[in-house]
Order: C-alpha cells, then sequence, then structure tokens
C-alpha cells in the first residue's frame, strides 16, 4: 500500500517533526526517534536482520529536511548523519508504529546494560538570583573577598 503525505510541520524549537497522511494517520516525531530508527544503510546494514542500536543521540538537532522527489524526506542531522532517505511508508511506519518501535529500542537498551541519558536541556526557564542581590561578601583590604 503507498501511503501519501499531506502536511510536514517542523518545530525547530520542540525539535520535532509533525506528520499527517492521506489515510488520516499523523504523529509527532522528535529528532532522537528519526535518528535512531534511520533507514540508512549505515543503521539498517545491508542484508535485513537486526538495526544497528544507536547509542548517543538524546541532544541530536535536525538542521535540514529536503523533500526527495515526490516519495521520501532526506533529513540532515547536526551529527552529521545525512544519508537515510525516509520515504512516506518508512515515515508512515514510524508514525503507526511510535511505541512500539520507541520501547523495543528502550528494551534493547537494557538487555546490554545502557541506560539512555536524558536530556540536559532544561524543559522550564531556570531563574537564578544576580549577584547584585546575593549577600555581600565580606572584602579584605584589597578589595578581594575572603574566608
Amino acid at each position: 500500500m503507498t501511503h501519501r503525505l499531506t502536511e510536514i510541520k517542523w518545530n525547530k524549537a520542540q525539535n520535532t517533526v509533525s506528520l499527517r497522511f492521506a489515510d488520516q494517520m499523523q504523529n509527532t516525531l522528535g529528532a532522537e526517534y528519526l535518528r535512531i530508527f534511520s533507514p540508512s544503510a549505515e543503521v539498517r546494514g545491508h542484508g535485513g536482520g537486526e538495526p544497528m542500536l544507536v547509542l548517543g543521540k538524546e541532544q541530536v538537532k535536525i538542521l535540514a529536511i529536503e523533500p526527495v522527489g515526490r516519495y521520501a524526506l532526506k533529513f540532515t542531522f547536526d551529527d552529521g548523519h545525512d544519508s537515510g532517505l525516509y520515504d512516506w511508508h518508512t515515515l508512515h511506519e514510524l508514525c503507526q508504529n511510535h511505541e512500539r518501535f520507541w520501547q523495543g529500542y528502550l528494551d534493547r537498551l537494557a538487555r546490554v546494560g545502557i541506560e539512555r541519558k536524558p536530556s540536559d536541556r532544561p524543559t522550564t526557564p531556570v531563574i537564578t538570583a544576580s549577584l547584585a542581590d546575593a549577600p555581600s561578601a565580606q572584602k579584605s583590604s584589597s578589595g578581594a573577598p575572603h574566608d
């Protein structure tokens, strides 16, 4: 079955891509998910079987998205990866099976004893006191703080 992509929304701030297909299948996919499930030979291999276990992509960002003809998208990631062509069928499958594929990835990590490092990007703004609001430090005669 051929799946026709009807809408693409790239949210650079969230580092996600929202996709909608003619059959109304839709989902929002993060850059890490797209990168670790790249359809490239580098990730998938040349002969089938279980794909490579891609690690350390928690912080990866999408730098560019380019259409390839009328059948695929090419993603360029900030780790230099840009060789996977995500055809409509692949993107539909990634949307439709998002939860199952992601859980399978987490299970594979657990089986080999690797812990996924969560994003260290703050999810809410961090407010810190300015130096002007901090208690004054005692100063020596040289003007430098002392203990």
